[in-house]
């Protein structure tokens, strides 16, 4: 009712439609300024290591599907490769197992081994590959050993004693690094449109089996794919200064010496490690990327905006 008495004039919907057209012509504006990164990565092979938080919760890890499967049908080449820290641990501990990292790197046994395989290439691969078909795509789940993909060599880990100023080889048994990428079995698959999933197993020259780190392997199968870009998602906000404060871009030249003044640390060093090798190997850029955050990679390939530490040669 009005002041006056009289029945108010309403127009039920009216505001749900001036609503819904704002909603309308914000998505526009969003396909609008998509477009151009649609044409500049298609054809694109893009390397994306995907593990942490982004994984281990049920929402983000459809989201991360259903942005995979859409990179795939607007042209892009996408290869995942995954982690599983986290669920490694707790097969270990279930099995009473101890775990030893030494610079972010497992301490790897013949038992271990054999357990990093199980949960690595059985148990995580596959339900990624379960969700990205699930979200209407075709995935592949592959390991290393799977047309000797990943011929790795045994680490040599140097650590070095503040007290004898001396560095030292540690014996990490079964971790190895890429030695060696055949991507054919790759290429196959992607004049196939089907999307591959590779858990970082290695296999040795002899047939061994050697856990690999997961941020490595992707630098390697980006270098040996002739990708655009390579993606590590995290579960920080990206690189951080002393302060900890997020360095959104940093040239190859910036990172090696955040590395050597100890800016950086733990496990952050393979990850920027590897972003380096990737960027010197070809790779137009690597990011850091911040795996908590919903749509990270679209933000990241289809918009002016990112959500991490992006990593390029500089001018």
């Amino acid at each position: 009712m009005t002041e006056d008495g009289t029945a108010a004039s309403h127009h039920p919907g009216a505001g749900d439609k001036a609503r819904r057209r704002v909603e309308w012509l914000a998505q526009a504006g969003i396909l609008t300024e998509a477009l151009p990164f649609m044409r500049r990565y298609n054809d694109k092979t893009l390397v994306i290591k995907y593990c942490g938080h982004a994984m281990g919760d049920a929402r983000l890890a459809s989201l991360f599907a259903r942005d995979i499967v859409l990179l795939k049908q607007v042209g892009v080449d996408p290869i995942v490769v995954h982690g599983g820290g986290p669920q490694i641990g707790q097969m270990l501990n279930r099995m009473q197992k101890e775990s030893v990292f030494v610079d972010g790197l497992r301490v790897t046994d013949q038992e271990t081994v054999d357990i990093v395989e199980m949960v690595l290439a059985g148990s995580i691969n596959k339900q990624i590959v379960a969700q990205l078909n699930q979200a209407g795509g075709r995935a592949v789940g592959l390991c290393g050993k799977d047309g000797n993909l990943i011929v790795a060599r045994k680490v040599q880990h140097k650590v070095h004693d503040p007290e004898s100023n001396i560095e030292k080889l540690l014996d990490l048994g079964f971790v190895g690094e890429p030695d060696r990428i055949n991507p054919e079995i790759l290429q196959v698959i992607q004049k196939s449109d089907i999307i591959p999933v590779i858990a970082p197993i290695g296999v040795s020259e002899n047939g061994g089996t050697y856990n690999s780190n997961d941020d490595t392997v992707a630098g390697a199968i980006a270098a040996a794919m002739g990708a655009t870009r390579l993606l590590l998602l995290t579960d920080v906000s990206g690189v951080l200064d002393k302060q900890g404060k997020l360095m959104e871009v940093l040239t190859v030249g910036q990172a090696k010496a955040l590395m050597k003044d100890g800016t950086i640390s733990g496990g952050m060093i393979p990850k920027l490690e590897t972003c380096v090798q990737a960027v010197e190997s070809g790779c137009e850029a690597a990011v850091v990327l911040d795996g908590r955050v919903p749509h990270a990679m679209l933000l990241e390939f289809f918009t002016a905006r990112g959500a991490g530490t992006l990593v390029s040669r500089g001018a």
